[in-house]
């Protein structure tokens, strides 16, 4: 395995504890630009370390292929993404940050009759 693989995948377990610490009705939904480290070792079947098996709920000895296809399942039921700023806790909307947004007048003029 690619050692740039390697160490991407390494930064995703070490935000995945921090993600997993918090309170799951708190928690952000799992970050996308967690789908490309997962991606780059999808084929890897060196094992992993113990402490990320355990992290992920597989067996001792699994693969960094088997890791990839448990982080890929976070994603399964999603329907959106957080942002930076919502991970690993979803970020309190203050009253004061909320915009109300307006209607805007639509422009129909590419569509004359």
């Amino acid at each position: 395995m690619h050692q740039a693989a390697s160490l991407q995948f390494e930064r995703v377990m070490d935000e995945l504890v921090l993600w997993h610490a918090v309170p799951e009705d708190e928690r952000s939904p799992a970050p996308a630009w967690w789908w490309g480290p997962a991606m780059a070792v999808v084929d890897a079947h060196e094992p992993m370390r113990q402490v990320w098996c355990c992290e992920l709920g597989l067996g001792d000895g699994s693969s960094f292929a088997e890791g990839a296809h448990a982080l890929l399942e976070l994603f399964a039921e999603q329907t959106s993404q957080p942002w930076p700023d919502d991970f690993p806790r979803k970020a309190d909307i203050k009253q004061d940050n909320v915009r109300e947004l307006h209607p805007q007048p639509s422009d129909d003029s590419a569509f004359q009759p």
